[in-house]
């Protein structure tokens, strides 16, 4: 019979790897392969992992606590992009991560049940370069870790009758560092009341220092609720982070944003700074008298 414990268990494979074989041939790509699935085990072994089994591009891990998985993750990300023999026509080889923390079953040096499938399926969700988790793993990890992953959407995953909350862990050192709170350098003195006001045809949200965020999106549960077939459940979010107003998209399609003097920016899960006002379009560029656009005031006083 199998043990009954609960473990974090990661999927990591490489991307694309079809086409790699088609552009380099067999030799090279196996070669290729190859390194990407040896750096995979060694920053698992560095971070006290076990390797599971190898699956062609793809190695399945299991590790005691989150934050050892999401460490060796991140050392995954960071090696693979960074390795010099790792390139095909010029681009970088990318990797997608899953990882779900829960009850599993170890037998005979491998591991079942319901935990394994999500981790799994978050792979699935994770696009080239992203570490994508759960709501349980983010339960378990060290407020570092907590500060450094970010919500991005709530989806049905196949064979799960629940919805799953979708959480991206930022790996990226100067995309973590934007993500962390501010720390006042200076005296009470030194700072302005500032004000970001947001108005849909329904209402109008403020963010300020007395809700410093707000989500968007589709789904019930946001701040500011916007239908529409372009938009994520959880579309995006504003937040103030070191005196700045910024936009932090979710999305699927992207966020668009037009400021008063005409100047267009486009997001997708990414960042930007909102300055002045302008409009803000979900999944599409915004349209003036569109129900689905929403307008933004900074102020200062």
């Amino acid at each position: 019979m199998g043990t009954d414990i609960e473990l974090a268990v990661l999927f990591s494979d490489v991307v694309g790897s079809t086409r790699i074989y088609e552009i380099l041939g067999d030799q090279r790509a196996r070669e290729i392969v190859a390194i990407c699935i040896d750096l995979m085990r060694a920053s698992t072994e560095q971070h006290c992992g076990t390797v599971i089994k190898t699956m062609g591009d793809e190695v399945m891990a299991t590790f005691a606590s989150a934050d050892e998985a999401l460490n060796a993750a991140a050392q995954i990300q960071r090696q693979i992009t960074t390795h010099p023999a790792l390139q095909v026509e010029g681009q970088a080889v990318a990797v997608r991560i899953g990882c779900h923390f829960g009850p599993v079953v170890v037998e005979s040096r491998d591991v079942f049940g319901a935990t394994v499938h999500t981790a799994n399926r978050m792979t699935s969700q994770a696009k080239a370069g992203q570490i994508m988790t759960t709501a349980a793993t983010v339960e378990r990890l060290s407020p570092e870790w907590r500060a450094s992953v970010r919500q991005i959407d709530i989806a049905l995953l196949k064979g799960q009758g629940a919805e799953v909350t979708l959480y991206e862990a930022i790996w990226q050192t100067e995309d973590v560092t934007s993500m962390l709170p501010s720390i006042s350098m200076g005296g009470s003195a030194d700072r302005r009341a500032q004000r970001l006001r947001l108005n849909t045809v329904e209402a109008e949200v403020v963010v300020d220092d007395s809700c410093q965020q707000i989500s968007i999106g589709r789904a019930d549960e946001n701040d500011v609720v916007i239908r529409g077939n372009l938009i994520s459940r959880i579309h995006a979010r504003i937040e103030i982070s070191r005196g700045k107003f910024l936009l932090i998209d979710q999305s699927t399609n992207g966020t668009f944003v037009q400021a008063l003097d005409g100047e267009e920016s486009f997001v997708r899960r990414d960042s930007m700074q909102l300055k002045g006002e302008g409009m803000i379009g979900l999944g599409k560029a915004p349209e003036g008298d569109s129900p689905q656009t929403i307008r933004y005031f900074c102020e200062e006083n």
